[in-house]
């Protein structure tokens, strides 16, 4: 049997309507292709007319955040609404929880948290000035337990002290690519020791078939982490579709409430489904976890 990809390098974000290009079979170069990010700089925040609360962060013309002004419970994104099914149900509903978000885009998570969990402190880390000062001047005003500063997401991990979060929530993204340096074992070590004993890491991961880059991305959680399970699109995992995969890893066996995510994103309006023991150890076969080294040899 071959080994399987080794270091995954991070695929482009293909934009929502694209054809994507062909990419790496198993056991070939984990490298995707890379889309022309020329356009990637400019951004826009367009009102949804389908829904006037709506609010679209675009970013090269392509669709990045999604923000409900009137709503911060509403939720348009699936991957979004996934990652928000583990933030529901990791704890007792309402309990106040101290959050890290690594990328922020229009700040849709962190609103929701703010009302889903009232008095949760959040620091949001955020890459692109721009960025922050778009939502910031645009968009209504966090509550005053939401901090947002623009470093370097790496940086900021490796800075904090350790133990200090209930929830590392990562969504990074630059110039259409998942950046190698938050995508390596060392990063996902630095995410865990700042995790409480109970602590959960979620990342959203985008991806095209066959999905060799996320199966890295289950092996490197794995190397670091006890426990972790996979949401999707069905679709995706059998291969007909590009988009984003929900990983969630915790330090202890038994932490993630995987029979309740895996209704909770069954009932979907998009349903998908859960990975998890066995079956997530028959997706990631053969493939190893990602490393520094091997994202920028």
């Amino acid at each position: 049997m071959s080994p399987g990809p080794v270091g995954g390098r991070p695929p482009a974000r293909p934009p929502p309507g694209s054809v994507p290009a062909r990419a790496a079979g198993d056991g070939a170069s984990a490298s995707l292709p890379r889309m022309d990010s020329a356009a990637d700089d400019r951004l826009d925040l367009v009102v949804d007319p389908a829904r006037r609360s709506g609010r679209i962060l675009l970013a090269g013309g392509v669709a990045q955040s999604y923000v409900d002004v009137a709503d911060p419970r509403h939720l348009h994104f699936e991957y979004v609404r996934r990652m928000a099914a583990v933030v529901d149900l990791a704890a007792p509903a309402g309990l106040p929880r101290d959050v890290l978000h690594l990328g922020g885009g229009a700040l849709t998570l962190p609103r929701y948290v703010a009302s889903t969990r009232p008095g949760s402190t959040q620091r949001v880390v955020e890459r692109d000035a721009a960025v922050v000062d778009l939502v910031t001047r645009e968009l209504p005003a966090l509550p005053a337990q939401v901090h947002v500063e623009i470093a370097d997401a790496r940086a900021a991990v490796t800075a904090a002290p350790a133990h200090r979060y209930d929830l590392v929530l990562a969504d990074i993204y630059r110039a259409a690519r998942m950046p190698g340096h938050v995508a390596s074992r060392e990063f996902v070590t630095e995410v865990a020791r700042t995790l409480r004993p109970d602590g959960v890491y979620l990342v959203n991961v985008t991806d095209l078939p066959p999905l060799v880059f996320t199966r890295v991305q289950v092996a490197t959680l794995r190397a670091v982490f006890v426990e972790v399970c996979l949401l999707a699109d069905r679709r995706m995992l059998r291969g007909r579709r590009y988009g984003n995969v929900v990983l969630a890893a915790a330090h202890r066996p038994g932490r993630l409430p995987v029979r309740r995510l895996a209704g909770r994103v069954a009932a979907d309006p998009v349903p998908g489904g859960v990975l998890h023991g066995g079956e997530l150890d028959a997706f990631v076969g053969g493939a190893r976890p990602a490393t520094d080294a091997s994202l920028t040899g």
